[in-house]
């Protein structure tokens, strides 16, 4: 449209005759704003509020968008408008108006919205499952699982958070309780006889824990509010859910029906923010896997019970030979890793002289600590009446490893205490099969690594006719023998020889205290992040 300075219409194209449904030569010398321009109501609107007017009587270029323009039938259209100035000669002439229909524009803008933002909450959904996939793979602990799953719902999915476990007992138990603030000791209860199926039909734990779908449950039954829950574990749920100020809540099976380790429940409290039937099969799907890993978890614990029982029951009583003293500490690996093949032990021999042994078999399950079992039997037959040096009895060890045990591959250290066990005096005869040396602490606040005697580890190729190296070293009275495995030195991200001067600055300054506050303090000092098993034998020698 071409309007002249006073702004009347000077001419139209076709799309502006179909889009305003009048004819060009019906509008030629209307004034445009009150033949076309209306407010939002369809009355006329006040001169001094068109912007096409204000652009007109200053000579400049001005757009405007959701303006209503009066059609011929009578109907409002919706516009946005350009208008640019028109000059001949440095002489204002008038306005060309671009105009476009926004009406239906406006339409496929909201439908696009509609769809971004549908796009965006699937997306969220879908990042926020694999979120919970990937960190609940990285442990094995039931109660590291359920805390890291809380985290991550509340308040990305939900504003509170319950996790309900069966027991092995038939019980069921409330073990975790999150909301804004975090976990919420105060709404776990205690253990709860599960009823019996059938019973407490209306509540959505029971129904869920007795093999029923998942609910949703967006408006409470009146009903259900007002009459006595049918069971103990029916009225810890209404409770909960009561004191929350839950307007909107799911409850769904952690596991498959064949075997439901518990239930899940997600709160939310602001009544126009409710669960939807997406959410539903979003957090249906999230009870699944996080039943899978409970499961995962709790075949695991029970594996790693079985394995160190073995391990510790494996580990035979220390000998106490004259005035010699003897400690020993065996600590599993952190919570999340696997039971390893660390040992120890100490034994006299037929001549009576004290054996050391500390040693580590490759591996970190069931195969570890049954190797580790072999190993020792094996050993102690062979040392029992040998009177040589240790690396002849590890020679032979080496030799039988792979026709008569299952171990592929482990360090040791074998020592002979050489001395009268009353008086002394003592002698340290060694051979070290791969592993960490040995520690020695003396009077006078003195600390060295024994590194003599270091050969390959079992189970390594040896070159024919050549035997292991074997070392010696006087024990002053009064000294401590420390024998470690690597997990007390080696921390991921922290190099060897920091761990080893790490442990040597323990020992140094509880070379004085007794021996068994030796050991554990050593286990206590350990910084943070192994994953890896200890076990730490020590000897001291009496003073004259």
């Amino acid at each position: 449209m071409v309007v002249d300075p006073a702004g009347r219409i000077l001419a139209l194209n076709p799309a502006a005759e179909r889009l305003l449904g009048r004819a060009a030569a019906a509008m030629r010398g209307k004034d445009a704003h009150e033949l076309l321009h209306r407010a939002t109501d369809g009355g006329t609107l006040p001169r001094e509020r068109c912007l096409l007017l204000r652009s007109l009587a200053e000579g400049a270029a001005a757009r405007g968008e959701g303006d209503r323009y009066l059609r011929g039938d009578g109907r409002l259209v919706t516009i946005s408008w350009s208008a640019s100035p028109l000059t001949d000669g440095g002489f204002f002439k008038g306005m060309v108006v671009l105009f476009t229909d926004i009406t239906g524009d406006r339409s496929a803008r909201r439908e696009r919205a509609a769809y971004t933002s549908a796009l965006e909450d699937l997306n969220e959904r879908l990042t926020l499952v694999a979120e919970i996939t990937d960190v609940l793979g990285q442990t094995l602990e039931t109660d590291e699982a359920l805390a890291r799953l809380c985290r991550l719902l509340v308040p990305r999915l939900a504003d509170w958070a319950a996790v309900d476990l069966r027991t092995g007992s038939g019980q069921v138990h409330r073990v975790a309780v999150t909301g804004p603030a975090g976990r919420d000791a105060g709404l776990e209860s205690g253990r709860k006889r599960l009823p019996e199926t059938g019973e407490a039909a209306s509540s959505p734990l029971v129904q869920v824990l007795n093999g029923g779908d998942p609910v949703l449950q967006n408006e409470r039954d009146e009903a259900e509010t007002a009459a006595p829950p049918a069971s103990p574990l029916a009225a810890v749920h209404s409770d909960f859910l009561r004191t929350v100020h839950a307007t909107s809540a799911i409850t769904v099976p952690l596991g498959a029906k064949r075997q439901i380790t518990g239930a899940l429940t997600l709160v939310r409290t602001d009544p126009a923010h409710p669960f939807d039937t997406e959410d539903l099969e979003v957090v249906s799907d999230i009870g699944r896997r996080v039943g899978l890993v409970i499961d995962n978890a709790r075949r695991f614990g029970r594996q790693r019970a079985v394995a160190e029982a073995m391990q510790r029951n494996l580990l035979a009583p220390l000998p106490q030979p004259g005035r010699l003293r003897l400690a020993a500490r065996y600590q599993p690996a952190p919570a999340g890793s696997q039971v390893g093949g660390d040992w120890y032990d100490a034994f006299e021999l037929k001549d009576g002289t004290l054996a050391l042994v500390i040693g580590d078999v490759v591996g970190h399950d069931l195969t570890a600590a049954a190797g580790m079992a072999q190993l020792h039997g094996i050993l102690r037959a062979l040392a029992w009446d040998h009177t040589g040096p240790p690396g002849a009895v590890v020679d032979r060890l080496d030799d039988a490893m792979p026709a008569i045990t299952t171990v592929p591959m482990a360090t040791l250290v074998l020592a002979r205490v050489e001395g009268h066990p009353h008086t002394g005096p003592w002698t340290l005869r060694w051979t070290s099969a791969g592993h960490p040396p040995p520690l020695l602490l003396t009077p006078g606040g003195h600390a060295r690594y024994l590194e003599a005697g270091q050969g390959l580890v079992l189970g390594a190729p040896m070159v024919t006719g050549t035997g292991r190296p074997n070392a010696a070293q006087p024990l002053p009275p009064g000294s401590t023998l420390l024998l470690y495995t690597d997990g007390l030195i080696e921390i991921p991200g922290s190099d060897l020889d920091t761990g080893l001067d790490r442990l040597r600055r323990h020992a140094l300054t509880l070379a004085q205290a007794p021996l068994d506050t030796l050991c554990d303090q050593l286990l206590a000092r350990m910084p943070p992040g192994s994953t890896d098993d200890v076990a730490l034998l020590a000897m001291r020698l009496p003073t004259p």
